[in-house]
């Protein structure tokens, strides 16, 4: 698979998530986004690690400041650490790693 190909069509404000891999303690998805207005609040139980792969995005994290994520950067969302996408340039693709339950 190839993240870049195949890309869905997507409307303004939406988003497309695709599982690319998934078991109990695991998931990893494409995340394809089209966003010109602020997304949903996410509030996880579980840490998240995130890549933009192609594009730009903002995120807001909850009663902090917004954080400019351009292609090739990297972020680490801890656990109910709320946040929500204020935007994305047209077909922003993202790898999104979910990491369901931590190391004791």
């Amino acid at each position: 698979m190839n993240l870049l190909k195949d890309l869905p069509t997507l409307q303004d404000d939406e988003e497309v998530f695709e599982t690319l891999l998934q078991n109990p303690h695991l998931q990893i998805e494409r995340i394809v986004s089209k966003l010109k207005n602020p997304g949903q609040w996410y509030d996880q139980d579980h840490d998240e690690w995130v890549v933009l792969i192609e594009g730009q995005a903002t995120i807001e994290f909850f009663e902090q400041n917004m954080q400019l994520l351009s292609r090739g950067d990297t972020l680490l969302i801890e656990a109910h650490q709320r946040h929500r996408v204020i935007s994305t340039s047209e077909h922003a693709v993202w790898l999104a790693v979910h990491l369901k339950d931590k190391a004791s």
